[in-house]
């Protein structure tokens, strides 16, 4: 009775929608034929998490969160008093491989909820029956509390930010050049941990949207290759948005592309459910390099910024943009999240040289959570091999979810931000 009172809702949020399965499946990087199990019944996950981001991508409300959570405990709980059979365990289901951490993986993963309290990492084990009444009271004090917090300030993202540039093979800082730089490790340094106050701060480059990314060699030298990286490129200027901790009067009209990391940094924004990444490769003699592949590093998830969302572009002019030769995608909110080819498009490796650079793409989006990740560039040439580790000046890329935050849009010739929505047709 519990698990097909869960499933049930479950088909409610999903039917609401209006996302078909596949859709859904695909943003929760689990297979179709799972996400159907669980709402029909005939399957309970292990782990809240997936549920989770299910409801906050379905929209769910924070009261219908709390009687998600609620049935999910119930129905998790029961499932511990069946006999053992295939849909008794779904551990050993296909949902089964996006919940657990990877053993061996460097990151530390936390959530932390909206009054700052750790909350347990993604992946644990599912909880025991005798912990069902105290899980489901847990669960609704912190949802009210969150409640509560979501008109206040948040978390700021706006504070200052001390950029970490490295040096070239020559011992001087590279201006303006994609030239890589030498770093001892590949852990992101102190400046790519969680300040003080437990939140990171953005710090996109003001003077120029293309910067090095940070070496991380073996003992042979500098390494042939470069990256150029230009954390605020737009896939199309109608479809980006930015979180920012400020009222709509105090907010500057959206900037074009150009001057968007100059935007960002003076308004502490940080990318509101996706951020577009374009990466910049070439070698630095004549010998090819291979790119063996780019993997994704999670310094920190955390809950959804609580603060306004403000679209870039003009409502009712219309856009396009053309989907580039090597476009990846990244799901940040799954446990593991991973660099993913487009539908049709080719997967690494790939080869570069001086005279033959490479540029990719990366569309990474988030809606359960507030993530801060990096990237890790593998290449090999030769005998030679290493990594480049890719973030935004020294700190992690930063990607929030904003369902269910206010949104505002400035309309074309307008002088102010309004609400979405209120703008007249044209």
């Amino acid at each position: 009775m519990a698990a097909a009172e869960f499933a049930e809702l479950l088909r409610e949020l999903k039917d609401r929608s209006g996302l078909s399965y596949g859709t859904l499946a695909k943003r929760l990087h689990m297979s179709t034929s799972t996400l159907h199990r669980y709402c029909n019944g005939d399957a309970v996950p292990t782990d809240y998490a997936p549920v989770e981001r299910l409801a906050r991508l379905c929209k769910a409300s924070p009261e219908e969160l709390v009687e998600l959570h609620r049935r999910w405990v119930l129905a998790d709980a029961g499932r511990g008093k069946k006999a053992s059979g295939p849909a008794a365990e779904e551990g050993s289901g296909p949902a089964a491989e996006e919940e657990p951490t990877a053993a061996g993986d460097s990151a530390v993963v936390t959530d932390v909820t909206p009054d700052g309290v750790p909350a347990p990492p993604v992946g644990g084990r599912r909880r025991r029956a005798v912990l069902a009444g105290i899980a489901v009271l847990a669960v609704v004090g912190a949802v009210v509390l969150g409640v509560q917090l979501s008109g206040g300030g948040g978390e700021r993202g706006d504070g200052a930010a001390s950029s970490v540039q490295g040096k070239g093979a020559g011992g001087a800082t590279p201006s303006g050049s994609a030239t890589a730089s030498a770093s001892p490790s590949v852990t992101p340094s102190a400046s790519a941990s969680p300040s003080a106050s437990g939140t990171p701060s953005p710090s996109p480059s003001a003077a120029g949207q293309e910067r090095p990314g940070a070496a991380v060699e073996d003992s042979s030298g500098t390494p042939p290759l470069t990256v150029g990286i230009r954390p605020h490129a737009w896939e199309s200027p109608c479809d980006q948005r930015y979180l920012i901790d400020r009222e709509p009067g105090r907010v500057s009209p959206p900037p074009v592309e150009q001057d968007a990391p100059a935007w960002v940094a003076a308004h502490g924004a940080v990318p509101s459910g996706k951020q577009f990444l374009e990466l910049t490769v070439q070698g630095t003699g004549e010998e090819t390099v291979v790119v063996d592949g780019l993997k994704v590093r999670m310094v920190q998830k955390r809950s959804p910024l609580a603060w306004n969302d403000y679209a870039i572009g003009y409502p009712g002019v219309g856009c396009g943009a053309g989907v580039p030769t090597r476009y990846f995608t990244v799901a940040l909110d799954a446990a593991r999240p991973a660099v993913v080819p487009e539908a049709g498009h080719a997967d690494f490796p790939f080869k570069v040289s001086e005279s033959d650079p490479e540029v990719y793409y990366i569309n990474a989006d988030a809606s359960a959570y507030d993530v801060s990740w990096t990237l890790e560039l593998s290449w090999s040439s030769g005998t030679r091999h290493g990594t480049l580790l890719l973030d935004d000046e020294g700190r992690p890329f930063r990607t929030s979810g904003n369902n269910g935050r206010p949104a505002y849009e400035f309309p074309l010739g307008g002088s102010a931000w309004q609400r979405a929505g209120s703008s007249p047709a044209p």
